[in-house]
């Protein structure tokens, strides 16, 4: 498989950022020595496009020097060739059963398929091979060291900026535990979870269920209460600019809330630069840094086989797309959009759609075997009826 060869872009970008980020500076060997083998970061990634954002949240683990474990609970539903790739980033993979019929406590919420997720999540507790873990969602970033957090006590988490009553379970910290795990189980049973029936609004019942467990965490101890650095809503800037410019070079973790996560954001192959989406720009920085992460350490080494998205990404390289420039293949699209035609001039690909690797080879190969028109010649021009041929000396005149 071709790399993606763009490094001088991606310092193009850096470059003209005015929040830098040196995507390149991560150690990624495994880096046992000087670990602290009994703390961990935790994450969770159900399918082959959440493992791209739980990849790139490793390597910006690895890039600030983190001392701590990196492990990763996956579904079945998490290719052969993507959990080859994670058990390269991460210090454990484990596998955890989204619904078993042989463990009683998934049996009776099987009739709960709002906290599937959730149920899956709760794993995290069974990790009693450490003493403390924090657990991080795979659409989060690290910007900056945050191994203090390993000094905090369980439940210490980031108060939700919807509610601040409640806290946000994007990132907390947790001490591993079966008996905490089952009464987790329990609780889940007999009560569910008061955001776990809005799969529209992408709330998936662990945020509410973990709310109403640890119910005394808005007034018990203030210092679990983690300051909103360890957990920045990525919309902060577009919501509340004035504080993002104070204390914005402070943030150590980046969360990217809602429906569009960074991998669903165009990336101009040519010059390095994400295109954000809508009313994103606000986070372009984070945005940015986000693929540069992503382009430097894990698109090449994407295999094909992976499932969605990540299959896709893995087969654009810098020659696919000066290939399509050159045979036009921006030009055939549906309708003949010119919209589409426009963000093909920029470099913007539809990755899963009229983009598709698929649609790319067919268009070359159409384009390569279509032979080439002879140039059109000036025609004689024709004889009228009757009219004789002229002679040498009268085509003179």
């Amino acid at each position: 498989m071709d790399t993606l060869n763009i490094s001088a872009g991606l310092v193009a970008a850096a470059a003209c950022s005015p929040m830098r980020f040196d995507s390149a500076a991560v150690d990624e060997g495994s880096g046992d020595l000087g670990k602290v083998s009994d703390e961990a970061y935790v994450t969770l990634a159900t399918d082959d496009t959440y493992s791209l954002g739980a990849l790139v949240l490793a390597y910006s683990l690895k890039r600030v020097h983190t001392s701590r474990q990196l492990v990763i609970l996956i579904t079945n539903t998490v290719t052969p060739q993507m959990r080859s790739l994670l058990s390269q980033a991460f210090d454990m993979v484990e596998e955890v059963n989204l619904l078993d019929s042989r463990d009683p406590a998934n049996l009776a919420l099987m009739n709960r398929p709002e906290l599937g997720v959730t149920f899956t999540k709760l794993h995290c507790w069974r990790l009693v091979q450490f003493k403390k873990c924090v657990f991080m969602d795979s659409d989060t970033l690290v910007l900056q060291n945050c191994d203090e957090l390993f000094s905090r006590e369980e439940l210490s988490a980031v108060p939700d900026v919807g509610w601040p009553d409640c806290f946000n379970s994007g990132v907390f910290v947790f001490v591993p535990s079966e008996s905490t795990y089952n009464a987790l189980i329990d609780f889940a049973k007999e009560h569910g979870s008061f955001d776990g029936k809005y799969p529209l609004l992408y709330c998936w019942g662990d945020q509410g269920l973990l709310n109403m467990y640890f119910k005394d965490w808005a007034r018990k101890d203030i210092t679990r209460h983690l300051s909103f650095i360890y957990n920045m809503n990525s919309n902060v800037a577009y919501t509340y600019l004035p504080a993002y410019k104070q204390f914005g070079r402070d943030v150590k973790i980046v969360h990217f809330l809602g429906a569009v996560k960074p991998w669903h954001h165009m990336f101009n192959l040519l010059t390095g630069h994400v295109q954000p989406q809508g009313d994103s720009q606000h986070m372009f920085d984070h945005l940015q840094f986000w693929w540069e992460l992503f382009m430097t350490h894990v698109q090449p080494k994407l295999f094909p086989e992976c499932a969605g998205l990540a299959g896709e990404m893995s087969k654009l390289t810098i020659k696919t797309a000066e290939e399509l420039r050159q045979f036009g293949a921006g030009q055939h699209v549906v309708g003949g959009s010119e919209a589409r035609q426009y963000a093909w001039e920029r470099g913007q690909i539809d990755y899963l759609g009229e983009d598709a690797f698929a649609n790319i080879q067919k268009k070359l190969d159409t384009a390569m075997t279509t032979p080439a028109e002879p140039p059109l010649s000036k025609a004689a021009p024709q004889k009228q009826s009757g009219e004789q041929p002229k002679s040498k000396k009268q085509a003179k005149k």
